[in-house]
Order: structure tokens, then sequence, then C-alpha cells
């Protein structure tokens, strides 16, 4: 069996998506000695932070969450400076549909003082033709979209010019106390040394669980984690008659809640070529008990209903899909996320697809709760609220 490696870390880092590579950016700008491990590659394909196009938005009905997205701003906003990459491109971002409740998403921001209109639907059809939409709409230009994946390389570039160590190709098996620290495994016998951890594996992270050397008590406490294989779908941009835009320029980012289908779309960017919009049903894939069960086969269900979908609603794209893909989304009942520590093991997980946005604030409230250094928000921490994990000693 391989030994384990001579040095130990102070903190190993499990996973190189988006919220593992922004931990490993706090920790290592921090000037914290950083191993930073990942079953792949960083944004790997098969996992969720793989790909050009997740949506940035102000819009949330909880004033909790916006505010969270204006701190993230700010990082974001430090992360570009200094990568030197542009990590957001703006297009803005229209929310709407008889469950979507424009007008509460426009109270939130007016109290945050965030620039917004709420249109009709007949003024919203006259700026954007290409979507036929079927209540008012709010529409906050501030918004735009991520590029997932070049995020994640340029966190994990700053980590590493900090000085963190970058091990790809080590799937971790499990975790076990060794004196006051802890020893991890990989799938191939390999080992590595660490006084803290900290487990950002997406949705293998259900699967790994009960490897981690946790209290039970600690494991009761934590919320439902539920994985789901979802499907994007892209669809080409259509000219219009009478001079109308088309292409990406022209689409904002969308939510619309329909009475029988969520749905979100946004311009694909570099995944589909620049010649498209990214669609896709929210919460329409099947249940898989971890990333390691997903096959990559898209479900010709789910595919159907978002293609009525855009048939329906979205006159300026060609109804047919020219690509279409799989994704993980991994969540929790609440759609709330789990940023918990027990010991000196912390288990992090942005869940419910809409963590992307918040990408650099995760990483900067996982290293906080890691090192001591600062609190995390206690709606994260249900774990540690619970009377058997105080039972444990592990408030």
């Amino acid at each position: 069996m391989p030994a384990a490696l001579s040095d130990a870390s102070d903190y190993v880092v499990v996973g190189a998506g988006l919220a593992g590579a922004a931990t490993a950016w706090q920790l290592a700008s921090r000037g914290h000695q950083i191993t930073l491990l990942e079953r792949d590659v960083p944004a790997a394909h098969d996992g969720s932070s793989h790909g050009s196009a997740r949506i940035f938005r102000y819009a949330y009905p909880d004033a909790f969450y916006t505010r969270a997205v204006l701190e993230s701003k700010e990082l974001w906003n430090g992360l570009t400076a200094a990568s030197g990459s542009e990590l957001i491109t703006p297009s803005g971002a229209a929310d709407y549909g008889p469950e979507r409740n424009p007008r509460l998403l426009a109270s939130v921001l007016a109290a945050e003082g965030i620039e917004h209109e709420l249109l009709s639907a007949a003024d919203a059809r006259k700026r954007w033709p290409q979507i036929a939409f079927d209540t008012e709409v709010l529409w906050h230009p501030g918004a735009g979209v991520v590029d997932a994946e070049a995020a994640v390389n340029a966190m994990v570039g700053l980590a590493v010019g900090h000085g963190a160590r970058l091990l790809t190709g080590w799937e971790l098996h499990s975790v076990e106390r060794n004196g006051s620290g802890y020893r991890l495994h990989s799938s191939t016998g390999e080992t590595v040394d660490a006084g803290n951890v900290v487990v950002s594996a997406g949705g293998w992270l259900p699967g790994l669980l009960g490897r981690l050397a946790l209290p039970a008590g600690f494991l009761a406490g934590l919320p439902e984690i539920t994985v789901r294989q979802e499907q994007a779908f892209h669809f080409t941009y259509r000219d219009y008659d009478g001079g109308a835009a088309s292409g990406a320029a022209a689409w904002p980012t969308f939510i619309h809640k329909a009475a029988d289908i969520q749905a979100y779309g946004l311009p694909g960017g570099r995944d589909a070529g620049f010649a498209g919009q990214k669609v896709a049903e929210y919460n329409g894939g099947k249940l898989i008990p971890s990333a390691a069960h997903q096959t990559g086969e898209v479900d010709p269900a789910n595919r159907a209903r978002v293609v009525d979908y855009v048939r329906r609603y979205l006159p300026g794209l060609d109804p047919e899909p020219y690509a279409e893909t799989t994704c993980l989304f991994t969540n929790t009942p609440d759609e709330d996320f789990v940023i918990d520590r027990a010991d000196n093991l912390t288990v992090l997980s942005p869940c419910s697809g809409h963590g992307a946005k918040f990408a650099p604030l995760i990483g900067q409230w996982a290293a906080d709760l890691a090192t001591g250094a600062g609190p995390v928000p206690g709606r994260f921490r249900a774990a540690t609220s619970t009377p058997a994990t105080i039972q444990d000693g592990n408030q």
C-alpha cells in the first residue's frame, strides 16, 4: 500500500469545483498550507462546475440571499482583478410567471437599492419579442452569466500561486482520525495527512458521508441531501422579421415559473458555440443515489417537456435542440447550503442549483469556519444545532 505523503498539510480541501476552489483560494491567500485534492481535474465535466454558463442574479424572494449576492459580487470583482479574467458577462435577468411573484422580487430589490424595473407583459414583449411573457416581468440589468469553468481555473491558479499543492486524479475513499488530525485515503490506496479537512464533494457527498469520521449526532443533524441528474438543452437563436435583434446580445437570462413547469434560460456562451440559448427545467431530472450513479443519458421525456416549453414560450429560438448535456444538482429540502463543521472537519455543499453565483463568498465562509476566523450563517449549520450533536460535544 502506498505510504502517506511525508508532509502533512494544515488544511486539505477535497473537490476542485467552484466551492472547493474558492475555499482553497481563500485559505491559501491567508497563508495556510493547503493541499487541494480533485478526483479528476478542476471543473471536471462530470461534476457541477463545468462549462461556461451559470446565472448570476440578485432576485430572490428571501432578502438574505439578495444581500449575500451583493457581498459575493464584491469578491467576484476582486477575483476578476486578481486573475485578469472576465468571469461574469452582463446580460440582465427577467423573472416572470404566475408562480414567480415578480412584485415580491421587486420589493426585495427595492429594499436593497438594486436597480430594477417592473414591466407589464405587453411592455416586456415589446422589449424582448423573442420571449412570450405571460405575466408582468421583473427586470434587473445587473444580472449576468458566470463562466464557471474559467472561475474554477482562476481560483485554483491563485491558490497554487499562494503555495497550495494541487493533486489531480485523487479520488477520496474515506477519512479516518489520525492522532489530532486526519488521514485521507484515496480509492487507489494513496494517503494524505491533514490537521483540518474541508470536504466539498458536490454530488459525491451522499456516498461519502458515512466514511468521513464524522460523529453520529452530526450526521443525524444534517438535512437530507439528494442528487438529481439534470438535463440542459441548447436552442439556436432565430432571426425576426421587422428588424428585431437576434443573437446572444439580445437575450437576458430568465427564470419562468409557469403553472406546469419551472424553466430557466441563459446565453449558452462557449458551451453552445455562442449560437444559442441554454434552456432547462429546474429539478426536472431523475433522482440518483450520488454522482457516482450518473449515466450521462438525456431523459427523452424531459427533452420533450423542454422542447414543448420552447415552442410555447420562446418564439425567438429554433425549437429543436442542437446540443444537449446532463449535469448534477445537489439539493437540500429548503435549498439552503450546508457549511458545517464537526471537530476539524468541515462539510461544504452549496446546494440546489443556485450556488455558483455565491462561489467566492462560500469559499470565504468555509475558510472562516475551518480556521475559526469568523461565523457562518446559522441557517447553513443545521447539524450543529441539533440536541444529538450538542451531546456529542461538537457544538
